[in-house]
């Protein structure tokens, strides 16, 4: 069989053929119209039956012999008992029903966050909260871990979804053709734009920034790391300290002020507030005047540096690109708000290619200028709860329940959650100070988890339900940002007692008697050729659904070449075209925000030194931890497979640090050491590193969670998981986004032998003793 000749799949991380001999998955090669193709799917050979595997229903054995609630502290310690699925779906029903009818279906928390299957149709969390909405609703939650700061603040400012904004906005050709200078606060990470929303089957962020080098664009990375922009592109690095983009834009926007490069024009017919906010950059509110100068002393570069900087910007045709790590710090708000106004200053939002873009190689999808599907979802169906929390304070409400939060200017109350679930998803990945979530993990009676494999969430859930993986189910990929409809047919078949999200909710749906409003008349199959033949009311070009199976996948035409830019018709004519915020404008001071009186700040951006950074007086020989994606995995999906496990040493995460640093602890490339803070902390293994700023470290998450002592509160993480140590405040009262970004750690030499990485043991099963 040819490698075009193979069947195809679609993941997060793109598109891939699939050799499968006997059964097994044996190989994945990349599409072949991939122009950059990613190894994360060759992960995958290998795990489908290895000791990782959930093949049964488990129920965890002290909640079994005792009730919902007992001995929460063994999470992740106690053995689970092995049953089947008529026994799992009675206990799931009985503790349902305890639930909501002696709590309230507000005491159910089903954020469900996480990337689960590219697929359309199994599409885990959304089968989640079908069901539970039929049985009266969950609370849920608000906003991304990625960019939740930027999210409430250009809702604000712009009257627009940050998502919308980001892959509507320019694209690589246009940039190539248009500018001739990006400014990349936070730089562009080509490693980030592996991943698509809904598969990628073209990955285009390498080729785009290379081809708009090749036109002339010149590039400059403001970033504590060198190569968080291809260094073959040539770019200017600007070494900021962590955490003080707010600083460093301040500083530039009062040099444009100062020196009369403001588009005055612009500013005066597009924006309400900039007078305000010029009067505070020049001191007038506070006494602090937030020139270049002020803005060297708290960002680390040169004064000369910030003005040279902010001229050229105002003489060249620019983009400010504003990655969305920077709004992963505390007061992230200010720093976004800030890039705004710096981009609203310069005067060219809404021109071709120039202007603002939001996360240029975020994704895939940001800057990439195919055309875009808008694809059909499945119905959750309408919530009756309206509780929630911003998703990045699970840990506040698991250990708070009835104490208030602000958010986005309100006052709401935590729940008291009794039970979680969790499809597709591992929040012992991607939340922040793990042993304080662990705390809060011990509070709810009942935590049910849908998954394939055991996760360091899977391991400490009660109830553990097995799923069957993308290549074990038939399904289709919508890639919303290449215009390609890809088939993902059944491959191999799943283990016995896996079953699909969408069978583990409709049988629980039958049991609880709304089954017939979770599947409309509708199986599987029935399901998907629905959703298809919606996407072909919308583009009545694609084939047949037994054709496209057929023929592997569809490729829809790109977009029109001369595709007006976002934001033009504002641009052109602020009046009749006006934005969906108070005063139809760009909001660089918001009344509303203004009017608060918390931690939104004053109504503009304001710059307030964070808790931990590199100018603090008690830094000590502390050093600032970076803790960005990995280049290897999509967050910690297929952690233990060959291409994650190529990336560490002794099998262990790496920690990158500026020689300089090394030297003064006493390190080497190779040497065995712990990183922590107050908060917690794990092993890893150095790798110097002259790309990163002295003071500096840089680890990626993913690892799965490893605590040398499972049962223990505070013990450090073998493995390596930077989450360890990362803090768990909110950005502000605002929107309360996660804060990664703003930590400092110490490092340490590990003289003793290095603790066993067990993560990816399963945990001790028992079977044959359910009843």
């Amino acid at each position: 069989m040819t490698a075009q000749s193979l069947p195809l799949t679609a993941a997060h991380w793109g598109v891939n053929r699939v050799r499968v001999i006997d059964g097994r998955v044996e190989e994945v090669q990349p599409f072949e119209h991939d122009p950059d193709p990613t190894r994360i799917g060759e992960g995958i050979v290998g795990l489908l039956d290895a000791p990782t595997r959930i093949t049964a229903p488990m129920v965890r054995s002290s909640w079994l012999a005792d009730a919902p609630g007992a001995a929460t502290d063994r999470r992740g310690t106690d053995p689970f008992v092995e049953v089947d699925w008529d026994q799992a779906e009675s206990l799931i029903a009985a503790e349902l029903d305890r639930v909501r009818f002696g709590f309230g279906n507000d005491a159910i928390y089903a954020g469900s966050y996480g990337w689960g299957s590219a697929g359309r149709m199994h599409h885990s969390k959304t089968w989640l909260k079908r069901f539970l909405n039929l049985i009266g609703g969950f609370t849920r939650s608000v906003d991304s871990y990625s960019f939740a700061s930027g999210e409430v603040v250009t809702r604000h400012v712009f009257g627009i979804d940050l998502p919308e904004f980001a892959f509507d906005g320019p694209t690589w050709p246009d940039i190539a053709d248009h500018a001739d200078l990006v400014v990349c606060f936070g730089g562009i990470r080509l490693s980030n734009g592996q991943i698509g929303q809904g598969g990628a089957a073209r990955h285009v962020q390498r080729g785009g920034l290379h081809h708009a080098a090749a036109s002339g664009v010149q590039f400059v990375n403001v970033s504590p790391i060198a190569s968080d922009l291809d260094p073959s592109v040539g770019p200017r690095h600007l070494a900021i300290r962590p955490s003080t983009d707010a600083a460093l834009i301040m500083g530039l926007v009062h040099t444009l002020i100062v020196d009369g490069l403001v588009d005055d024009d612009f500013v005066d017919a597009h924006t309400t507030g900039f007078e305000r906010w010029t009067q505070y950059l020049l001191g007038r509110n506070d006494g602090i005047v937030k020139d270049a100068a002020w803005a060297s002393e708290i960002c680390g570069v040169s004064s000369d540096e910030i003005v040279a900087l902010a001229r050229r910007m105002a003489t060249s045709k620019t983009l400010v690109n504003l990655a969305w790590a920077i709004t992963r710090q505390q007061h992230g708000e200010h720093a976004w708000w800030a890039g705004i106004a710096l981009a609203a200053a310069l005067g060219q939002i809404g021109l071709p290619g120039r202007g603002l873009a939001m996360g240029l190689s975020s994704t895939n999808a940001v800057g990439n200028d195919r055309r875009r599907l808008r694809p059909p979802a499945i119905d959750p169906g309408t919530n009756p709860v309206e509780t929630f929390i911003p998703v990045a304070r699970i840990a506040d409400m698991l250990l708070g329940p009835g104490t208030e939060f602000r958010y986005d200017g309100q006052t709401y109350s935590h729940p008291d959650i009794r039970l979680v679930w969790w499809a597709g998803g591992n929040p012992f990945h991607h939340h922040q100070d793990l042993n304080r979530l662990l705390r809060g993990w011990q509070k709810p009676e009942t935590i049910i988890v849908n998954d394939w494999t055991w996760t360091a969430t899977a391991r400490r859930a009660d109830i553990v339900l097995p799923v069957a993986t993308t290549l074990e189910r038939r399904d289709i990929a919508m890639t919303p940002s290449d215009g390609a409809v890809v088939a993902m047919d059944q491959l191999i078949d799943p283990p016995p007692l896996a079953r699909t999200d969408h069978e583990i909710f409709g049988a629980l749906a039958d049991r609880m008697e709304v089954g017939a409003d979770y599947h409309e008349g509708r199986d599987a199959e029935a399901w998907l050729a629905h959703l298809y033949e919606e996407l072909r009311r919308i583009e009545p070009e694609l084939p047949d659904l037994d054709q496209l199976f057929a023929d592997g996948w569809a490729d829809l035409a790109p977009r029109p070449e001369k595709e007006a830019p976002m934001l033009s018709a504002f641009r052109a004519d602020p009046t009749s075209a006006p934005l969906s915020t108070p005063s139809g404008r760009i909001e660089i001071f918001s009344e509303r925000v203004a009017a608060r009186r918390d931690g939104s700040g004053p109504g503009y951006p304001v710059w307030t030194e964070p808790d931990e950074w590199l100018g603090a007086r008690d830094v000590g020989t502390r050093l600032h931890a970076i803790t960005n994606q990995p280049t290897t995995m999509l967050h910690s999906q297929l952690d233990p497979g060959a291409v994650s496990r190529s990336a560490k040493i002794d099998g262990r995460v790496v920690i990158r640090m500026n020689p300089a640093d090394g030297v003064a602890r006493g390190l080497a490339t190779g040497d065995h050491v712990v990183v922590a803070s107050a908060r917690g902390g794990c092993h890893a293994v150095v790798a110097l590193d002259t790309n990163l700023r002295a003071g500096v470290i840089q680890m990626p998450t993913g690892a799965w969670f490893d605590p040398i002592e499972s049962g223990v509160i505070g013990s450090p993480c073998a493995h390596g998981n930077p989450n360890t140590f990362t803090s768990d405040r909110g950005s502000s009262d605002w929107a309360q986004g996660s804060t990664a970004q703003t930590c400092l750690v110490e490092v340490s030499p590990v003289d003793a032998t290095p603790p066993a990485v067990r993560a990816h043991e399963p945990p001790e099963i028992i079977r044959g003793a359910s009843s």
